[in-house]
């Protein structure tokens, strides 16, 4: 099978990364975060930021060690080519169900300049438009993938910035924080926001397109961390000095954060920044997503037609196919839903196994302190993923099972390592 080319620098990996954590999330969370926390609601997203490097630093320093691409189907086969597949194919459809979700969000902004738009004919023809033209963006091959990306980010990241900067100009000061809320809402809620940064993983899926990737993803993906808590502590700090008190506001917040900086002009521009957003969320993991298959047709754990690469295009074509159509058909059918639950809980598995994938393949001793930081990263991940219902358990189960029925006729066949 043909190998891709090596076309991702560091800043196709921050855009990939950075379009991976910031998605619907920020549009929605603003309120929630102002009513029960009011002024103290912004210092969560640097707090939380901080908090998240338990698990980000371990993560990095193991990704570091596998220039491959596949992500999770990679990193799993540090414990055998079994557990590679499952770990990869629980990642990749939580990613197709993301996509599913999100692309029906995306529908419900439309919405508001489209009347109609996330009901009946016109819902559905939009949701199988969406991943049908973002399949066709990124058959074009990573390079322009990554141009068309850039210029989402751009779209979805200046108008924020501008109507937050404007928010605190008009209605500074701050209101002075109130007493410290109850330690049992903060750990709830610090779990909400933590899930608002996950996604930073998107851009180590195609680390064998990634130059110098043992360099370029860990510094990619801190950089990310970075810049989208800076991000949504701006949004958030303009959101409270604008209603102060968790004022009574619609479900979408920064639409009317935008209404109460530039009345209907500032909430169309930032509508227009919410659709952005979400497209960014969508192309992104059309970018990423379908190396996993790609990476499991190379290794022998899934049918080779996944693994075919157009030659002309430099792009895994069949793969990318694949997951569109497969995204159409959850995002139009609703089935999504039940499969959505899982997919936060995914990537706190995917996580913790990629740490521990690292001691097994080191070529060198680890420092105590590095030891620590891979119990610790852990560690992290299991508390997270014990906040998991027993129906999201349920349909993790589901799913290894699915995947493993898949797996079978394949392992028959000696693997290509």
């Amino acid at each position: 099978m043909a190998a891709l080319p090596r076309r991702i620098g560091l800043g196709g990996a921050i855009l990939l990364s950075f379009n991976g954590a910031v998605g619907a999330a920020i549009f929605a969370l603003p309120a929630t975060l102002a009513a029960d926390f009011d002024a103290w609601s912004p210092w969560l997203f640097p707090l939380v930021a901080l908090a998240s490097l338990l698990v980000v630093v371990p993560f990095c320093r193991s990704i570091a060690a596998f220039p491959e691409s596949g992500g999770p189907a990679t990193y799993g086969r540090a414990f055998g080519r079994l557990a590679g597949f499952e770990l990869g194919w629980i990642y990749y459809i939580a990613r197709a169900a993301a996509f599913a979700a999100n692309a029906n969000v995306l529908t419900a902004y439309l919405a508001r300049w489209w009347s109609g738009a996330d009901e009946g004919i016109l819902r559905a023809a939009i949701l199988l438009a969406v991943p049908a033209l973002l399949a066709l963006a990124n058959l074009s091959g990573m390079k322009r993938a990554l141009g068309l990306l850039g210029g989402l980010t751009l779209l979805k990241t200046l108008p924020l910035i501008v109507a937050g900067v404007a928010a605190l100009v008009l209605f500074g000061p701050l209101p002075a924080p109130g007493p410290l809320p109850q330690l049992s809402s903060v750990e709830a809620t610090l779990l909400v926001v933590f899930y608002a940064f996950v996604g930073f993983e998107n851009a180590v899926v195609p680390a064998g397109e990634t130059r110098n990737s043992s360099v370029t993803l860990p510094r990619a993906i801190l950089l990310t961390i970075a810049a989208t808590a800076m991000l949504y502590l701006l949004v958030q700090l303009a959101f409270v000095a604008a209603f102060p008190g968790g004022a009574a506001v619609t479900d979408a917040p920064l639409i009317d954060l935008g209404q109460r900086v530039a009345g209907p002009h500032g909430a169309a521009v930032l509508t227009l920044a919410a659709v952005s957003s979400l497209t960014g969320n969508l192309h992104g993991i059309m970018a990423s997503t379908p190396r996993v298959t790609y990476a499991m047709a190379t290794r022998g754990d899934l049918p080779g037609w996944f693994g075919r690469v157009s030659v002309r295009l430099e792009s895994p074509s069949n793969s990318i196919l694949f997951l569109a159509l497969l995204a159409a058909a959850l995002a139009v059918s609703g089935s999504f839903v039940w499969l959505a639950v899982v997919s936060t809980l995914a990537r706190m598995i995917v996580y913790g196994v990629t740490i521990a994938a690292l001691p097994r393949v080191a070529g060198r001793r680890l420092s105590a302190g590095q030891w620590a930081s891979a119990a610790v990263g852990i560690l992290v991940c299991m508390l997270a993923a014990s906040q998991a219902d027993l129906a999201a358990w349920g349909t993790l189960g589901a799913l290894a099972v699915a995947g493993l029925l898949l797996y079978l006729p394949m392992s028959r066949r000696s693997s290509p390592d």
